[in-house]
């Protein structure tokens, strides 16, 4: 989507006499414009911001074109209300690009493009450019890494002629649409210098410098009398583009060297530029309007010339034979980008713009703008909304950002079979120590427990041991159910009849009969998080939940059970919270699985204490499971303290409580990261490859898909790593504000190592040596490849 800015303010014959037909003819073109300029006119002012300025917005409703009979309002039109709006403020043209990329018109969808002007008069040469509000508001786009176009449009007559206008219009938008789709690799933005002239459409359009030219006569300021009243400004503004040569004394007419009272007008001698383009070779900018031609000059946001080889005519291609030429050199893949997410939405453009060339790609809003069924089409969208169908006809031009069948990772009775599976056709795997024993079984009803345990051998081994032991001093487990997430369901226990009540506390949550449930909700709710909601007295009471915060019970069919990980991994300077560490590990083709260096540290609510201590216990007997969760879903507030680097955590360990015995597989405690990190590589890189030879069914790759896996693990007191669970599209909210930057390196790692591999951009296209690749993705974008095999999947 284009949005327009400009210094001249809103349409106005006097000040403004271009802007609306141009945005008009934009229109014409099939383009959804957004425009937000200044409320009056704010020319000669470069790319500056009012400091301290308070900016307010007004709203502007077009009128006829070329007439002065368009409105402002104090409030915008109301949602239900037709009608074209532009957006006012009493800012500059650099403010205008602001606020518009990042406050107004987000329904619209994303701004490809920022377009500066139409300028009341010419931006050519040094002199002109480095001091116009056009190119500064196209520099600011700029700057923001949009690309961005500044327009001007040299005048020859006050006429108005509003054919003259509608050709340059038509001219401009031509020009702009070729210069979208041919961008240069090292331009930041161009400027445009279009004469007004008859046949301009017909005239040359020449890529030029900017002419350096220098003022030559002294001062460009006429001193004046106290008591002179000054022009208003927009009169001033157009005088000065109007005169030649000011008849004015600009020597001081006292010799005194004493300061006297005294003010000064702007008025500058343009007949310095003038002379300045007759002695120049032809090339430059100024030299292009003076032969009737249009200029564009390709700049980088430093106000230099960016491509100094780039010279002479530019062709604007209107034949068939040319047309293909130029489709051609359109972007190579179209990215649909709708993650449904807030906090990654932003994150996943802003990737592409920094790690691809902007020529490479373009966004498109929906599926229908694709060019054809075949052109190179990237999809980043929930899983629900992603076009698998379209995904597996193109498998050469078509790549999203998940695998369609991934539930051997990502549902828990799946993970736990998975694993056991790889564990006894490979009894030396090293994923017997890093994956707990786990107990798998389905469960409808409390009353049917006992038949479901039958095979549980190791819950009725521990239950067994647990008898006539004080709580602290059992054997845990830790009871999930397989399909939810965010924390929900989990609950804590060490005997049977413990397990049993955490059932019959759901049942009793449920309605009373059919009727009932059908008036309530098609599924029923279990309850939320509950910090006593964790039993050793089954009597605990409990409150209704809200359906919208907890999990549906078609989630409770599946369960797992694994030992409870007790003691965990403490620092005192944490106030000896537990602790989990989410890494994020992407899936690319079929296959190749990296992990992302930057990890994070997610923290309990409450300081730790073992299950059935007093520390962690209420007065009715009930654990307090913030001590024991480190999921922040379930915590409340804004969980300040709570998610950290995990390579910021201290680098020496705390030294082993009498109760814990100081093993020798305990790392070295300025090495416990680094050990950690490389225990994590090799246990994904075992995991990821026991699901894609074991569970094909269940885990189907694709080589033209690629999936972010948040990939959650704990640390014991002895410095052992121990596989939680795998989460398909993970929650990145969780890592929060303050470290967003953590989540926009792995999306630019995605960015380079999968989207830009696939369809041939950037340094993936040099078939180089893959050691060194390796190396640029570990060392420069945090990727550690960990598994590289083919399943001969094409």
């Amino acid at each position: 989507m284009p949005q327009v800015i400009n210094d001249d303010g809103p349409p106005s014959n006097q000040s403004s006499p271009y802007v609306h037909s141009f945005v008009k003819t934009l229109q014409s073109a099939g383009h959804t414009v957004s425009v937000i300029l200044p409320h009056v006119q704010r020319s000669w002012i470069g790319k500056a911001h009012f400091v301290g300025q308070l900016t307010k917005p007004t709203y502007f409703r077009p009128g006829t074109l070329h007439e002065d009979d368009g409105t402002s309002h104090q409030l915008p039109l109301p949602d239900d209300e037709g009608g074209e709006e532009w957006v006012l403020v009493d800012g500059t043209p650099a403010t205008c690009a602001q606020l518009g990329l990042y406050h107004f018109f987000q329904d619209k969808g994303p701004v490809d493009l920022v377009i500066s002007g139409p300028n009341y008069g010419r931006n050519s040469t040094a002199l002109f450019s480095l001091s116009s509000g056009t190119i500064g508001g196209a520099m600011e786009a700029a700057v923001c890494r949009k690309r961005a176009v500044a327009l001007s449009y040299a005048f020859y007559s006050r006429d108005h002629d509003p054919n003259l206008i509608a050709g340059a219009s038509r001219h401009s938008v031509k020009l702009i649409e070729h210069l979208y789709n041919n961008w240069g690799t090292d331009v930041d933005l161009y400027s445009i210098n279009v004469p007004l002239i008859e046949g301009i459409e017909k005239n040359k359009t020449m890529y030029t410098d900017a002419l350096q030219n220098y003022w030559s006569s002294g001062s460009s300021f006429q001193e004046i009398e106290p008591t002179e009243n000054d022009a208003e400004p927009d009169q001033r503004e157009k005088e000065i583009r109007h005169q030649e040569e000011p008849s004015v004394n600009r020597k001081l007419s006292s010799q005194s060297s004493r300061q006297r009272q005294r003010n000064f007008k702007w008025t500058p001698t343009f007949t310095d530029i003038h002379k300045s383009i007759e002695q120049s070779p032809p090339g430059n900018d100024g030299w292009a309007l003076t032969q009737g031609y249009t200029s564009v000059t390709p700049l980088k946001a430093n106000f230099m010339h960016a491509s100094p080889n780039v010279q002479g005519e530019l062709k604007l291609y209107t034949s068939p034979d040319a047309l293909g030429h130029l489709q051609s050199k359109l972007p190579r893949f179209c990215a649909f980008i709708n993650y449904e997410d807030v906090y990654v939405q932003p994150l996943i453009p802003k990737a592409l713009q920094s790690q691809l060339p902007l020529s490479s790609y373009t966004l498109i809003k929906e599926y229908s703008e694709l060019p054809s069924a075949t052109s190179s089409y990237l999809q980043i969208t929930s899983y629900e909304t992603l076009d698998f169908a379209h995904l597996l006809a193109h498998p050469a031009t078509s790549l999203a950002n998940s695998y369609i069948i991934r539930k051997a990772l990502i549902r828990k009775h799946y993970l736990c079979n998975t694993v056991f599976t790889w564990i006894t056709k490979h009894p030396e795997s090293l994923l017997k120590c890093h994956v707990k024993p786990t107990v798998d079984f389905e469960l409808d009803y409390a009353e049917f427990l006992d038949e479901a345990l039958v095979e549980a051998y190791e819950l009725r081994d521990s239950f067994s041991q647990n008898e006539g032991k004080y709580p602290v001093d059992r054997e845990w487990w830790i009871l999930k159910p397989s399909m939810s997430d965010r924390g929900q369901g989990i609950r804590l226990f060490s005997t049977e009849e413990e397990l049993r009540s955490i059932f019959e506390l759901w049942e009793a949550e449920q309605p009373d009969s059919d009727s009932e449930l059908n008036s309530v909700h098609e599924e029923i709710v279990v309850p939320p998080f509950n910090p006593t909601a964790c039993i050793i007295d089954a009597t605990a009471p409990s409150t209704r939940a809200d359906s919208s915060n907890g999990i549906i019970t078609s989630q409770l069919r599946h369960f797992v059970a694994q030992p409870y990980i007790n003691p965990p991994l403490l620092f005192p300077s944490y106030e000896n919270r537990k602790f989990h560490i989410r890494s994020y590990v992407l899936g690319v083709g079929a296959l190749r699985v990296y992990v992302y260096r930057e990890m994070l540290a997610l923290f309990a609510a409450i300081p730790y204490g073992a299950p059935g201590s007093t520390s962690t216990e209420f007065a009715n007997g009930s654990l307090d499971l913030r001590a024991h969760l480190t999921n922040t879903c379930l915590q409340d507030g804004t969980r300040e303290g709570s998610v950290h680097r995990f390579w910021d955590l201290p680098s020496s360990l705390p030294s082993p409580s009498s109760s814990t015995a100081f093993q020798p597989t305990r790392p070295a405690e300025d090495d416990w990261k680094s050990t950690t990190y490389q225990s994590i590589c090799a246990a994904t890189s075992e995991l990821f490859l026991a699901a894609a030879r074991t569970q094909s069914i269940h885990f189907q790759t694709l080589p033209n898909a690629f999936e972010i896996f948040g990939v959650d693990w704990m640390v014991d007191a002895q410095g052992q790593v121990w596989l939680l669970e795998v989460n398909a599209f993970p929650d990145f909210r969780q890592t929060g504000e303050d470290l967003q930057e953590v989540v926009q390196g792995l999306w630019d790692g995605v960015v380079r190592v999968a989207i830009g591999r696939f369809f041939g951009i950037g340094q993936a296209e040099d078939d180089g040596n893959e050691v060194e690749k390796e190396k640029e993705d570990r060392e420069k974008w945090g990727m550690t490849k960990v598994l590289d095999v083919d399943l001969g999947r094409r």
